[in-house]
């Protein structure tokens, strides 16, 4: 089952007694069977009691190195999972819902289950937007009479069953997790692992070799899967999906159930054996994770003394604007100027020092924001690679009079002033339509190659309703590549871009399968499209990007797949080089991979954000391992990070929205 995770959670002091690679926290919790995390680090594990004896059973809690019981007088409880601040434990035939200060009720009877529970072994839950769920497990080893999974719909209580008629060849489930909210994964003690379509009732087996005896199974929040095997005394890893058992512990006691704490450093274990639970750091042999906090670096307000011309913070007016920096970027042109434009339609221009900056271009006349709609105006800027002798640069914006209508545009600067823009010399290259006002995407980026590439989302509202995603012929959740140099008007497509003779598909698409990318980026040094994908329920992804990729939306949210029409792991599409889950935050905020000279132990790596959770990290990819290295937390600042952009130097700075216009934040070495 999964770990319900703090978003910031110390490592809770629980009197660890070190036994060779593994930790016990607790001792003689006598038939102890299953075990789940809450989010301030407390541990709640069921304990059987007597077998066949009733009445004995209990719900013991560890907090603080001290086990109290928190329920009693249960028949045998084993599997548990917590979902909205409740516990889920499987009793024999019936599932208990037991409240955090002990209250017990009978939440689902055997026989509202279809054909009858006979022995509950695991459970799990998913909370999202969609639907609030669990799934259980039956196995009665006595009689084998009942083998079958349930999906429960936690808000009507209906009872799904996939039985042993529609699960070809299971033989006793044990382990259950949700995959993505449509899809569950089934260990069978066989060693078989099986997914099971919620909506569908379609299944197939995942992990066909590698694996004995499986009992436990559990997710982290970075999309590693662990599971455990009693009989075979293993503990393995599978560091994402698609890939094969690891080895993390063998001899591995009696281990059955499993989560990870709160922290997600841990896994913790039931040894049935003995009784006791015992944690061990969460590595993969040959796919360790660094995530110690970067303590030799930190943020601070870029530019406190700066006053933003034109913008009104209240003083006078009474009737403040949000100041919302919606990204940071430069020229190029020696000069060392930093633009940063505002949602709402001017762009800033000033230098390090200045105290107060000038308007290079206002757009407020065309650009349409509004608050309650903040996902659409002004939202992309770029400067052409050549622009110390052509003086052009595009934005990516939405238009006033067109409802949900971007375009992307050209303009050139003055021809008497380097710090004012024509306002007259707008050239819209393109338009594109939205049905909906959210998911705009709206980067603008140059890559090494001299062509210009156009962040589009899937067009709004959620779970992608018109399929544009896997749409070829729409511009809408795409990435687009166009070549505007060298030519007087419009746009080129490049001869290389993937699917210029592919009858039906929009020429300008260089990837697709995009939700909704904020933000994408170049790395400077190696020329690699990083891209930020905000999730739709579950996750959170990062991604580099390739020619022709198709990055999965709406057929896999990151590492999963999605909705009823969910698909597993393909060649034909582009897997994240990570993810996290929202325990950890719910809006990525993409940026760059820095390659400034002020915070040097920061090189090569890759800053991003939250915009809920408001967290920060430095993650590291390893080109040559294929593989995420070290994602490190950064200590970060309150605030609602909207973007992320670099100047010419190559030094990162984090926007936020603010209402004393101190919204910019920028890494230094501390």
């Amino acid at each position: 089952m999964r770990a319900m995770l703090s978003l910031w959670a110390a490592v809770t002091c629980l009197g660890w007694i070190q036994a060779a690679n593994a930790e016990t926290i607790a001792t003689g919790l006598k038939g102890a069977a299953g075990v789940c995390v809450g989010r301030d680090g407390t541990i709640y594990v069921t304990q059987t009691g007597e077998v066949g004896v009733d009445k004995d059973g209990q719900i013991s809690v560890i907090k603080a190195g001290k086990v109290t019981v928190l329920a009693d007088e249960l028949d045998d409880p084993r599997g548990i999972t917590l979902m909205k601040e409740a516990l889920f434990v499987c009793d024999k035939g019936q599932v208990k819902k037991v409240t955090l200060n002990g209250h017990v009720e009978t939440y689902l009877e055997a026989d509202d289950f279809p054909g009858e529970a006979k022995l509950l072994r695991c459970i799990d839950s998913i909370v999202d937007a969609k639907a609030d769920r669990l799934v259980i497990s039956d196995a009665d080893d006595a009689s084998k009479a009942r083998r079958a999974v349930y999906m429960v719909d936690a808000r009507s209580k209906r009872v799904t069953v996939f039985d042993d008629t529609k699960i070809k060849n299971m033989e006793e489930p044990r382990g259950v997790a949700f995959d993505g909210n449509s899809f569950a994964l089934v260990a069978d003690q066989k060693g078989l692992v099986y997914r099971i379509n919620l909506e569908s009732g379609d299944s197939s087996d995942v992990i066909k070799s590698g694996l004995t005896g499986v009992n436990g199974i559990t997710w982290d929040d970075f999309g590693q899967l662990f599971l455990s095997s009693s009989s075979a005394k293993t503990l393995w890893g599978i560091p994402r999906p698609g890939q094969k058992p690891v080895v993390i512990k063998d001899n591995a006691e009696s281990f059955g159930d499993l989560c990870i704490d709160n922290t997600n450093n841990r896994i913790l274990a039931v040894n049935e054996k003995d009784g006791s639970i015992v944690a061990m750091p969460k590595q993969i042999p040959g796919f360790e994770v660094d995530a110690t906090p970067m303590k030799n670096v930190s943020l601070e307000v870029a530019f406190p003394d700066l006053k933003w011309t034109g913008w009104d913070d209240g003083s006078e007016s009474g009737r403040p604007v949000q100041h919302r920096p919606i990204l940071l970027t430069h020229a190029g042109d020696g000069s060392g100027r930093i633009f940063v434009p505002l949602q709402q339609g001017p762009i800033h221009v000033f230098k390090e020092g200045d105290t107060e900056t000038k308007v290079f271009l206002d757009l407020s006349d065309r650009n349409r924001y509004l608050d309650r709609q903040n996902e659409e105006g002004f939202l992309g800027l770029a400067f052409s690679p050549d622009y110390k002798e052509s003086g052009e640069f595009y934005v990516f914006y939405t238009l006033k009079n067109e409802e949900h209508t971007n375009v992307v545009s050209r303009f050139r600067v003055s021809k008497n002033d380097p710090n004012k823009a024509d306002i007259n010399s707008e050239e819209i290259l393109l338009k594109i339509a939205h049905p909906y006002w959210n998911h705009d995407g709206g980067t603008l980026v140059f890559g090494q190659d001299g062509f210009l590439y156009v962040v589009v989302g899937d067009g709004g509202a959620g779970n992608d309703p018109h399929e544009n995603g896997q749409n070829l012929g729409t511009h809408l959740g795409k990435i687009l590549r166009l070549d505007v140099q060298k030519r007087k008007s419009g746009y080129g497509i490049p001869d290389d871009n993937p699917f210029v003779e592919k009858a039906g598909a929009k020429p300008e698409i260089f990837a697709y399968g995009v939700r909704n990318i904020w933000r994408l980026s170049v790395d400077r040094k190696t020329g690699d499209l990083w891209a930020a994908e905000v999730g739709q329920n579950l996750f959170e992804e990062i991604n580099i990007v390739t020619r022709g990729a198709n990055l999965g939306w709406s057929l896999r949210e990151s590492f999963h797949p999605f909705g009823a029409k969910g698909v597993d792991v393909n060649p034909g599409m582009l897997e994240p080089i990570w993810e996290y889950y929202h325990d950890i935050g719910r809006s990525i905020t993409g940026s760059q991979v820095y390659r400034g000279k002020k915070s040097p132990a920061l090189d090569g790596v890759y800053l991003y954000s939250d915009y809920v959770s408001n967290l920060v990290w430095g993650l590291t990819y390893d080109a040559q391992k294929g593989r995420v290295t070290a994602n490190r937390p950064i200590a970060a600042i309150k605030g609602a990070w909207m973007s992320l952009g670099e100047d010419e130097d190559g030094e990162v700075y984090i926007m936020t929205y603010s209402g004393d216009g101190k919204a910019i934040y920028r890494f230094v070495a501390k």
